[in-house]
C-alpha cells in the first residue's frame, strides 16, 4: 500500500505541476518581458518560425566555400516529423528547404496575410505532414522555449455579487454552522473565508480575453514605442525591434474590442490608470488542438454548428453588466476565429465543407478583420490547409480570392536518400543487412526516376555533351539530377562542366522540382512495390543482388513499367557495375607508393637529357639510361597502352616545358617545394596511379583459385591456397570492409560478382 500511495502521489505532483498555468501581475509579466523580450515579443508567424528552427536548426552546406552555392541546404527533419510521431513524414531535401524559406519568410513578415495551401497527390503524406507538425507545434507552446502569454482580466468579485450568489453563499454559513456544531471532534473549525475558494466563490472573477492577445498591446499604441524603449535595455534583439520591419506589429496592432472595452470602461469607472492596470494579468497562452485553443483543423465532413458564425458566455456577460451597473457597456460576444488568434486555423483538404470555410477566410486574409454580428474582430492567424491538386477547381472561380493563397507543393520524394528512409522505417533498419551495397538505393533511384522530368532542360544546359558520361549516367542525366536533388555535386563531373555549374544554373535545376513528384509510382505504392520485391528475393544464406532488381523491374507489371524512362536501368546497371569495379581495383591496389615516387621523379629528370645518355637523379639516386623505351614505358602508363609514339612525345614535350618553366624555376627554386609537392608531380602521380589501378584484377582474373579462394575466405578450406592469393584475397575483402563499409560476406559476394560478370573487360576501353 505504500508503495502504491507513493506512486499515486508522485503522479500527482507530476500531473499538477504540468497542468501548472501561473498567472502574472501585469508588472510581473513586464518584468518577463524585459528579462525575455525575444520570446514575449513575437507574433504567431515568428514563433512558428521558432518552432521549425528549434527541430531543423540552420541546415547544413555541404560545400561551404562554394562560390557558386545556392544555400540548397541539408536539414535533418526527424525530431519535427519522425520522433515519436504515430505516423512517420519523411521530408526530402526538396521539401526540406522549400519548408524552412516559407517559415523564415513568415518570420519577417513578408508573406504574412495569406492562406498556405499544401498541395501534393493522394499518397504523398500531404495530412501526416499537417498531423505532426500541428503535435510538435502543441508540443513547443507548453515548453520553457515555446512560452506564450495572454490576457487575462481580474475583476474584484464584491462589485458584482447577484442575488444568487448571496443565495448561495448563505446556503454555505448554515451548511458550516451545521458542520462545526454536530461535529464537536472537528479540531480546526471552517469558515467561510477557508471555504469559499473551494466553490469558486473568490474575491476576484477572471475575464479571459477570447483573442489570446498580447497583454503588451494593451499599452495604447502611440505610448508603445518610448515605453518598450524604457522597458528594454540595450542589445542587439532591441535594435532589431525597433529597426526591423519583422516587428511592425509590436508598435501597430491592437487589443481586441473586448479588451479595448474593458481598458475604456474601467478608465471611465475609476479614473486610475495605475489601478486598471493592476486588473490586468497574464498566463500562459495554452495551446490544445482538442480544445480548438490555439489550434483547430476541421476536417472535410465536419459541419459548420448553426450558431458558427459567433459565441457568447452568459455566465461573463453577466459579471460584466453587474460590474459596470448596465448592460451593452462591454459585450463579451466573439466568433471561432478568436479562438485560433495568434494561433493555427487549419483545413485539412479543400472539399465538401472545407470549402465553405476557404472562402469564409477572404475577408479576413484581405483586411485582417472579421464582423461578429455589429462588432469588428481583428483575426492574426497562421492559415493553412492541405489539398490534392484536382481539388483546386473547387476555389478556382474565386479569382479575387487566389493571389491571397500560396501554394508549397508537397510532392512524392525526390531525394532518394529519404525514399530509402521510408522503407527503412517501414520494413526495420535491418533489411540494410539483406541488401549488397548500393542495390536498396538502386531500388530507391528506380521509384524516383519515375517521378522526375525525363527531359529536363536545366540540365541540358549544364551538360552540353552527356554521351561523355555514359559510364556514369543515362542520356537524359535523370541520375546526375537525383545526385543534385540529394545536395551531392559527383566528383566526374569535368571541370569544364563545372564552370557552367553556375548559381543559376543551380536554382534553375531545382526550380524544375516544382513541376515534377505529382506524377509517377505514389509513396503508397512504392512501399507496396518494396514489399514484393524483398518478400521474393530475400534469402537466408544469400544477400539481394543488382541482379534480382532489374529482374523484378523488368517482370513488373505494365503500368509500372512503362513509368520508368526506357534506358534507365540499362544506365544504372552500368553505373553500379563501374563503381563497384572501381571499389575492387582499388581495395586491391597496393602497389607500392615509394616505386611510384621514384619512377615519377626519375622521368621528370630523364625528360631533360638527350636520348642515349646516362645520368644520376638529383631527387632519387638512381642513374638512369635514357633510351626511347624506357621514357615510351612510362608514358604509356600515364596515357595508356595503345597509346601512339607521337602523342607519348608531344605529352614529353609539354611536361619538359611546365618542368623548365614553372616547376624547376618557380616552385623549387623560388618558393623552396620539394619535387613531390608540386603540381607536375601531382598530376602525374593521380594519372600514374589511376592506370596502374586499371590493370590492378589482370593477373587474378586469370587464375582460377583467386575466385574459388574468395567463396571459400574464412572457411577451413582457404588455408589450403598458396601464401600469396591467400594474402591477395584477405587484402582485398579487409580493405572493401574497411574503405567502403561493407560486411565480409557482401564484399565476397561482390567480388564474385565482378568476377562472373566479366566488369574488368566491359570497361577495358574506359
Amino acid at each position: 500500500m505504500n508503495t502504491i500511495q507513493e506512486a499515486m502521489k508522485r503522479l500527482n505532483e507530476n500531473v499538477e505541476k504540468s497542468g501548472e498555468r501561473t498567472y502574472l501581475s501585469f508588472d510581473q509579466y513586464l518584468k518577463e518581458v524585459s528579462e525575455h523580450p525575444q520570446r514575449n515579443l513575437r507574433n504567431i508567424f515568428q514563433m512558428f518560425h521558432d518552432m521549425v528552427a528549434s527541430h531543423l536548426g540552420d541546415g547544413v552546406d555541404e560545400y561551404p566555400s562554394d562560390p557558386e552555392s545556392i544555400r540548397y541546404l541539408k536539414f535533418n527533419c526527424y525530431s519535427l516529423f519522425v520522433y515519436e510521431a504515430d505516423h512517420p513524414f519523411f521530408a526530402d531535401r526538396i521539401f526540406a528547404n522549400r519548408f524552412v524559406n516559407l517559415a523564415r519568410a513568415l518570420r519577417r513578415g513578408a508573406k504574412q496575410n495569406k492562406v498556405y495551401i499544401f498541395r501534393g497527390p493522394p499518397g504523398c503524406g500531404k495530412s501526416t505532414f499537417l498531423n505532426n507538425l500541428l503535435t510538435k507545434f502543441e508540443e513547443y507552446s507548453a515548453s520553457e522555449e515555446g512560452l506564450q502569454y495572454e490576457t487575462v482580466w481580474r475583476l474584484e468579485r464584491k462589485m458584482t455579487e447577484t442575488f444568487s450568489e448571496d443565495e448561495t453563499i448563505n446556503l454555505l454559513k448554515k451548511f458550516i454552522q451545521l458542520v462545526n456544531t454536530n461535529s464537536p471532534k472537528i479540531q480546526s473549525k471552517l469558515n467561510v473565508k477557508d471555504t469559499l475558494p473551494q466553490y469558486g466563490l473568490n474575491e476576484y472573477f477572471d475575464i479571459p480575453c477570447p483573442s489570446h492577445d498580447n497583454p503588451i498591446t494593451l499599452i495604447p499604441k502611440k505610448y508603445r514605442r518610448a515605453f518598450l524603449d524604457d522597458l528594454l535595455e540595450d542589445s542587439e534583439f532591441k535594435n532589431e525591434l525597433f529597426t526591423k520591419k519583422d516587428f511592425d506589429w509590436v508598435f501597430n496592432v491592437e487589443p481586441c474590442t473586448i479588451c479595448s472595452s474593458l481598458f475604456k470602461s474601467l478608465m471611465d469607472k475609476f479614473q486610475n490608470l495605475e489601478q486598471v492596470y493592476k486588473m490586468i494579468n497574464a498566463r500562459p497562452y495554452h495551446f490544445s488542438r482538442r480544445k480548438g485553443e490555439g489550434i483547430t483543423v476541421f476536417n472535410p465532413g465536419d459541419e459548420q454548428a448553426p450558431n458558427h458564425m459567433y459565441k457568447m458566455d452568459e455566465f461573463i456577460q453577466k459579471k460584466i453588466n453587474s460590474y459596470f451597473n448596465e448592460s451593452d457597456k462591454v459585450r463579451y460576444i466573439y466568433s471561432q476565429y478568436a479562438k485560433t488568434n495568434n494561433g493555427i486555423y487549419s483545413l485539412m483538404d479543400i472539399k465538401s465543407h472545407n470549402t465553405k470555410r476557404l472562402i469564409e477566410l477572404h475577408n479576413i486574409i484581405s483586411e485582417g478583420v472579421h464582423k461578429v454580428v455589429d462588432i469588428e474582430e481583428r483575426v492574426h492567424s497562421l492559415l493553412i490547409a492541405v489539398m490534392n491538386p484536382e481539388d483546386q477547381k473547387n476555389i478556382e472561380e474565386y479569382q479575387s480570392f487566389l493571389d491571397r493563397i500560396e501554394y508549397i507543393k508537397i510532392p512524392y520524394v525526390l531525394d532518394v536518400n529519404t525514399e530509402v528512409e521510408i522503407y527503412r522505417n517501414t520494413f526495420g533498419k535491418s533489411i540494410d543487412s539483406r541488401f549488397l551495397p548500393r542495390v536498396l538505393k538502386n531500388f530507391g533511384r528506380v521509384i524516383v526516376s519515375t517521378r522526375v522530368n525525363s527531359k529536363p532542360k536545366a540540365m541540358l544546359k549544364f551538360i552540353e555533351k552527356p554521351d561523355k558520361y555514359n559510364i556514369y549516367c543515362d542520356k537524359n542525366m535523370i541520375l546526375l539530377k537525383m545526385e543534385i536533388y540529394s545536395g551531392n555535386i559527383p566528383n566526374w563531373i569535368s571541370e569544364e562542366d563545372m564552370k557552367r555549374f553556375t548559381a543559376k544554373i543551380r536554382r534553375d535545376i531545382i526550380s524544375e522540382s516544382e513541376n515534377e513528384g505529382e506524377q509517377g509510382i505514389s509513396g503508397r505504392d512504392s512501399i507496396s512495390l518494396f514489399n514484393d520485391f524483398y518478400s521474393t528475393y530475400r534469402k537466408k544464406d544469400k544477400m539481394i543482388t543488382m541482379s534480382d532488381l532489374i529482374n523484378f523491374f523488368t517482370n513488373s507489371s505494365d503500368n509500372y513499367k512503362k513509368l520508368i524512362p526506357s534506358d534507365f536501368l540499362d544506365s544504372l546497371v552500368h553505373m553500379y557495375d563501374y563503381t563497384i569495379l572501381n571499389e575492387v581495383k582499388e581495395s586491391l591496389y597496393y602497389y607500392n607508393r615509394m616505386q611510384i615516387a621514384k619512377d615519377i621523379q626519375n622521368y621528370l629528370f630523364a625528360i631533360n637529357f638527350e636520348i642515349g645518355t646516362s645520368g644520376v637523379c638529383t631527387y632519387t639516386g638512381d642513374k638512369i639510361e635514357i633510351t626511347e623505351e624506357y621514357l615510351l614505358t612510362f608514358e604509356r602508363n600515364i596515357l595508356g597502352i595503345k597509346t601512339s609514339e607521337d602523342k607519348c612525345r608531344k605529352f614529353r614535350q609539354e611536361t619538359q616545358k611546365e618542368y623548365t618553366t614553372n616547376t624547376l624555376t618557380q616552385e623549387i627554386m623560388v618558393s623552396g617545394k620539394d619535387i613531390t609537392k608540386t603540381k607536375v608531380f601531382k598530376s602525374l602521380h593521380d594519372r600514374y596511379s589511376y592506370n596502374l589501378k586499371q590493370k590492378v584484377l589482370d593477373p587474378f582474373l586469370k587464375n582460377e583459385n583467386f575466385r574459388r579462394a574468395i567463396k571459400d575466405y574464412e572457411k577451413k578450406e582457404f588455408k589450403t591456397y598458396e601464401k600469396k592469393i591467400r594474402m591477395d584475397v584477405r587484402y582485398l575483402i579487409r580493405n572493401l570492409c574497411r574503405k567502403y563499409g561493407y560486411t565480409e560476406q557482401s564484399a565476397k559476394e561482390m567480388c564474385i560478382y565482378v568476377i562472373d560478370k566479366e566488369l574488368a573487360k566491359k570497361f577495358e576501353s574506359v
